[in-house]
Order: structure tokens, then C-alpha cells, then sequence
């Protein structure tokens, strides 16, 4: 099973782990040399440099929150649609961000954007159908065709833990 560890920094560690998988070796990826990643590179910058299909998991512990911008709908649905690319089918993307009115939200000043349990919605094709056009919700489906199933999505102190998998 081959595992990519997004925002290592310092740590290796998978720390969310799934029936089967062997984390013990992830593929690293950071932007600071100094950490020593497999992989030198801000999340920042799309595409990603791997393959279509490469990953059975890909982990993101406190790092997706410090990519793109509040309110930019673009990168959001760009960067997860990334996130899917990068997935083998059935695979899953494992991430936590700091929880809904936690300090860390915007106590941290790298911190550029907040991901909410409710944008989740957005990332569900099965989901969004069920909501776009009877709620508030606006219709992205024009700009982003991948597609995940929620498999988790929990606030665990102050932290949102959330476990997609992808739909292909």
C-alpha cells in the first residue's frame, strides 16, 4: 500500500491508521528542506508531481489549512480535485484541521483558510445533488468533477478529523 504523508514536517509518523494499510513507509512531502521530505514541494502549486493513481492513501495532519486562500472557491475545488487525481481508486484522503471555533483556526498566522465539516458537502457528488438548488448551497459543478464519500467526519477536541474516499 503506498501512502503520501502531505506537510510532514519534522514528523514521519501516520498517525490515523486504517485496517490493512502499512504506513511505515510513507512518501514524504514538505516545503521546508530542512525536514528532509521524499518529495520538496508547496501544496501550494498545482498540479502535484506524481502520477494519476499513485497513492492507496494520502495523510494531512494541520497542513491543509495553510494552502490557498479564505474564499477561494477555485484553489478548494482545484486542490481536492488534485487530491483525487492523485488517489487510486477506492483510496482515501485522511486529513484534520483545526475545529470550528478553535483558536487555532486563525490563532496560528500561517493559517490562510478554515475547511468546515459542512464543506464536505461540496466534495460529495451523491451530497451535493441532494442539497444544490433546494438550499443555499452554490452549484460548483461546472469546475469540479471529481467525487468523494465521506467516510468520517468528526470534531475530536479541537481538532476535525475527516476521512474521504474517492469515487473513480
Amino acid at each position: 500500500m503506498t501512502v503520501l504523508l502531505l506537510g510532514c514536517g519534522a514528523s514521519k509518523t501516520v498517525k490515523y491508521q486504517t485496517a490493512g494499510a502499512d504506513t511505515s513507509a510513507p512518501v514524504t512531502l514538505d516545503l521546508d528542506p530542512t525536514t528532509n521530505p521524499d518529495v520538496l514541494w508547496d501544496l501550494n502549486n498545482l498540479p502535484y508531481p506524481f502520477d494519476s493513481g499513485s497513492f492507496d492513501e494520502i495523510h494531512a495532519y494541520e497542513v491543509l489549512e495553510h494552502c490557498g486562500s479564505q474564499g477561494d472557491w477555485r484553489f478548494f475545488f482545484a486542490q481536492f480535485q488534485e487530491l483525487w487525481r492523485i488517489l487510486k481508486p477506492g483510496g482515501r484522503l485522511i486529513f484534520t484541521v483545526p475545529a470550528p471555533g478553535s483558536v487555532w483556526v486563525w490563532g496560528d498566522p500561517g493559517h490562510t483558510r478554515h475547511i468546515h465539516p459542512a464543506q464536505m458537502t461540496f466534495l460529495s457528488r451523491a451530497e451535493y445533488e441532494k442539497q444544490v438548488g433546494k438550499t443555499a448551497m452554490t452549484d460548483y459543478r461546472h469546475v469540479y468533477s471529481a467525487d468523494f464519500e465521506l467516510e468520517e467526519n468528526a470534531i475530536r477536541n479541537d481538532t476535525f478529523l475527516c476521512v474521504l474516499r474517492g469515487k473513480k
